[in-house]
């Protein structure tokens, strides 16, 4: 088995991925507004310029000394100027996805990665897409910051939600459906909404709804017929008629003479299809400060999407999760990442036989 990570924007990399050569795509992208991972550059201008605005006026930065980096994840008192520096000039590059000026943006640019996804899947190919939502902050705030978390929630300065054009503060923004509709605009087929229960969900101090514990994985495909394998991801029965099969079963099976029932348990009749609400702890990764896919949320699709021996492609790697997975079910692995310093994590986590490009 083999597992590769082309370095760079998914955009691009993904262009060079020959046309049906990968049976499934597995995928978590940034989530809308959520999360800054720190890829932004800076072109022309002063290249000794820290980039950044004017100090954020709250009780942790107050006599206190500015510090920065020239990244926004090493943002802690100010931050970093979005598109051009105002005291330079330089303009701020940046590629990752998620971090656009408007959900409209997002949608739009996921739409644009799963054209190049679509263009690489075998005919019978599926998608299974996990995406997290976030609702519109107050707005009131400013460029306050949380004294609690210095260098703000999710590693990012300022929040991009705080005020979204056509919703009120604290609506849900809707990004998963909003990114599902679009892509069945597009020429998927939307097959199934799964939702993954989370036991351990983030705490939150909300008094007013209940507390998220659940996000989407979204099963599409490129064809209305395409491969899904359901005996491999069946389930245990829990029904009452099940257990008084077992008993019955028992009882002939226990009688000379009599085997009619012998077969019942080889038929599967104490399994069932597996259900569209999948209960899975979330767990952190040593690895890497962001958040990952559990592994036990990743087999399902790889074991139901592919064969032994079929490629599986993760367009955000991330920490690799999807790989590890892959390779350990005998499935060859490709996958697109834009920073290089979560490819290493990826490839030291992978082991021997992994390779970046």
């Amino acid at each position: 088995m083999s597992a590769t990570i082309l370095v760079g924007d998914v955009r691009t990399r993904l262009a060079e991925i020959p046309d049906k050569s990968v049976q499934s795509c597995i995928t978590s992208p940034p989530y809308w507004g959520l999360r800054d991972y720190g890829t932004a550059s800076w072109q022309g201008g002063n290249s000794s310029c820290d980039h950044l605005g004017k100090p954020f006026a709250t009780k942790s930065n107050i006599n206190k000394n500015i510090s920065g980096g020239n990244d926004v994840k090493n943002s802690q008192d100010r931050e970093f100027f979005k598109l051009v520096c105002g005291k330079c000039q330089a303009i701020r590059v940046d590629d990752q996805i998620g971090l656009e000026q408007s959900p409209q943006d997002y949608v739009d640019a996921m739409v644009k990665v799963f054209q190049e996804v679509k263009r690489v899947l075998r005919d019978d190919g599926t998608l299974w897409l996990n995406l997290g939502d976030s609702y519109v902050g107050t707005g009131n705030k400013g460029l306050w910051k949380d004294p609690k978390y210095p260098d703000g929630r999710n590693a990012q300065s300022v929040a991009l939600n705080n005020k979204v054009d056509g919703l009120k503060s604290k609506d849900l923004v809707g990004i998963p459906w909003r990114v599902a509709f679009a892509l069945q605009a597009d020429g998927w087929y939307l097959r199934q909404d799964i939702i993954w229960a989370k036991p351990n969900p983030m705490p939150e101090s909300v008094t007013d709804r209940c507390t998220k514990s659940h996000e989407y994985l979204f099963l599409l495909s490129k064809s209305s017929k395409y491969y899904f394998d359901n005996n491999a991801i069946k389930e245990p029965s829990v029904s009452k008629d099940n257990t008084k099969r077992d008993r019955d079963s028992s009882k002939l099976n226990n009688t000379p003479g009599r085997t009619r029932m012998a077969g019942l348990k080889t038929n599967n009749y104490d399994m069932r299809n597996k259900r569209d609400v999948w209960t899975i702890s979330s767990k952190p990764f040593r690895g890497a400060h962001f958040a990952v896919m559990p592994e036990a949320l990743v087999e399902p699709c790889i074991l139901a999407g592919s064969r032994g021996g079929d490629t599986i492609l993760d367009p955000f790697t991330g920490s690799g999760t999807v790989a590890v997975v892959s390779l350990s079910n005998g499935r060859n692995f490709i996958g697109t990442e834009l920073n290089p310093e979560y490819a290493e994590i990826s490839i030291n986590r992978i082991g021997l036989g992994a390779e970046i490009k």
